[in-house]
């Protein structure tokens, strides 16, 4: 009979094979310099993309401690075990039980009539085992491993963004150093803008206007450098929250200008792309548990069939348990399926097909997510090299300005009105220098994670940068 099930289990089982759904993909991204080629930046480990020692220090610390991978790594360990829950009815199921009673009976009719007292002992064991004939079983543990995978390539996910936002928040956080280096500097040149207009109103050589100018000058820079020292500590907690660390100072590397990124940033094939992305492979491992689904849907519509054993003894005293002659056993085959169910199970199939239907939409979704911040972070880059140079140049000639404005002003060939204007367009201008350049870093972290960047480091490896 065993071997006559093991026969039966092997039959096909109902419910459709997965085919993974067709996309069209571009041969190249959008604002991609030059071909297509096979080597990537996502082929380069982390720690070759971000060379500050302090920042390297920082991510790793976070792939240690941080509270939302060790969240994803719990999920991944209740996946498995729903792994394990699902395939377990492949086997058969083996049980045991035992009662012990003492009992009160009338007996009329006997010779012995009227109540009788007795007691009674029993010892089984059970066995079952449902034949898994239409692949009921194995679609859902299909599905189980599925969802496991699928959190697997969640804490991918999880690590590669993690990595990122510690690289781009870092970065952030020198912008902030940077921006706040320049308005120190502003507030000491308004300072000294402020003590000469003082010293020349004091001299009679000039109105208190100037001064009150100046003045107001001087205060503006305190009040952004109020405002930066905000912004730095709320930055800084940020970054201990990712660390999974209490809110306190970050430890800094290199400045904003002595960042070193890779010269060249190949991106790869586009095709590439579905195999790197840990949210596209989620996204596939999602659509493959939706089509085991409708295979469980399926089989629920065909009757379960089975086998049923049991073996025990029973008696009036303990000892009678071990005796032949109380011995009891019993085996059976069994099945069982539905005629009416008010719609339910036809409910149930189609609600499987509408998951499945939504599964591939959002596959394809994600797939020009994907794309569009590939694009997204190519043309930052591109752009971001203009907009720096033309900023640097537009900086070096304001400083030229506030330098012969103030030649101007002290050979009385000028007013207070051109010094100020100069100073108040020269730093400015350093500050939109400094956003523009921690800009140029974010971009390269972006773009890293648009490409699925670390996609072939093992999973231990992450947080132990060679």
């Amino acid at each position: 009979m065993l071997l006559g099930a093991a026969a039966v289990v092997g039959c096909t089982a109902v419910g459709p094979a997965y085919k993974r759904p067709d996309v069209t993909l571009a041969p190249e991204y959008r604002s991609q310099v030059g071909p297509s080629e096979a080597n990537s930046m996502a082929d380069l480990p982390w720690w070759q993309v971000f060379n500050d020692k302090a920042l390297q220090e920082l991510v790793a610390q976070a792939l240690m401690n941080n509270y939302d991978l060790q969240i994803t790594v719990a999920r991944i360990d209740e996946a498995r075990a729903q792994v394990g829950i699902a395939q377990a009815d492949l086997y058969p199921q083996v049980g045991y039980g035992g009662t012990a009673s003492r009992q009160k009976v009338n007996i009329p009719f006997l010779p012995i009539g009227g109540n009788v007292t007795y007691n009674s002992f029993g010892a089984a064991l059970n066995a079952t085992w449902e034949l898994d004939v239409w692949g009921r079983i194995r679609h859902a543990s299909d599905a189980a491993r599925a969802n496991l995978f699928a959190q697997e390539d969640v804490r991918r996910g999880v690590m590669l963004t993690l990595v990122s936002e510690v690289a781009a928040d870092y970065f952030v956080l020198l912008g902030l150093d940077r921006q706040h280096a320049i308005a120190r500097d502003s507030l000491d040149t308004y300072k000294r803008t402020l003590d000469l207009f003082t010293q020349r109103y004091q001299a009679g050589r000039d109105s208190k206007l100037p001064v009150v100018r100046a003045q107001a000058a001087y205060d503006s820079a305190n009040a952004t450098i109020a405002s930066l020292d905000r912004a730095t500590v709320q930055q800084e907690n940020a970054l201990s929250v990712l660390l999974g660390a209490t809110p306190g100072s970050i430890r800094r590397g290199a400045g904003l200008n002595d960042q070193v990124m890779p010269p060249q940033t190949p991106t790869g094939l586009t095709t590439d792309i579905l195999k790197r992305r840990p949210d596209i492979l989620q996204a596939e491992q999602v659509m493959i548990g939706a089509n085991a689904e409708i295979g469980v849907a399926v089989a629920n519509f065909f009757p379960t069939i089975g086998l049923s054993a049991l073996f025990g003894s029973q008696g009036q005293e303990p000892k009678d348990l071990v005796k032949s002659n109380f011995t009891v056993w019993g085996i059976a085959a069994n099945f069982a399926g539905p005629i009416f169910q008010g719609g339910r199970l036809k409910s149930a199939y189609h609600a499987q097909q509408a998951f499945w239907d939504e599964s591939i939409a959002q596959y394809r979704k994600t797939i020009l997510g994907a794309f569009q911040e590939t694009s997204d972070a190519l043309i930052a880059q591109q752009t971001l090299v203009t907009q720096r140079a033309a900023l640097q140049s537009q900086v070096d000639a304001l400083r030229q300005s506030v330098d012969l404005s103030l030649q101007r002003y002290d050979g009385g060939r000028a007013s207070y009105f051109e010094v100020l204007e100069a100073e108040q367009q020269l730093f400015p201008s350093e500050d939109q220098l400094a956003q523009t350049e921690r800009d140029q870093l974010v971009a390269v972290v972006n773009l890293y994670k648009a490409l699925g960047g670390g996609w072939n480091l093992k999973d231990t490896d992450w947080a132990h940068p060679q």
